[in-house]
């Protein structure tokens, strides 16, 4: 049997340098509203997941869906004006 700490080493051998780059990160920070809007669409669902959702869980998931796709067309609108295909 193989111990599991070589299996280990393979896996972390390269973690030090395996940092993100700026660019990532910078992509991630645009990505941020849209991310966060889905939590909060997620979190919505979680909550109504094991009863039936009253009139103010139903309310807040609407909202949530509305941020949700507003964040994503907002990151599209931003991505093609970066793009230079906008006006």
């Amino acid at each position: 049997m193989n111990p599991i700490v070589t299996v280990q080493d393979a896996v972390t051998a390269f973690a030090d340098w395996n940092e993100p780059t700026d660019a990532e990160l910078d992509a991630i920070d645009q990505e941020m509203p849209v991310i966060l809007a889905d939590i909060e669409l997620l979190d919505a669902h979680i909550a109504t997941i094991d009863r039936t959702p009253t009139e103010l869980d139903e309310r807040r998931l609407r909202r949530a869906r509305r941020r949700a796709l507003a964040a994503r067309v907002e990151l599209t609108n931003h991505a093609v004006t970066v793009a230079g295909v906008g006006a």
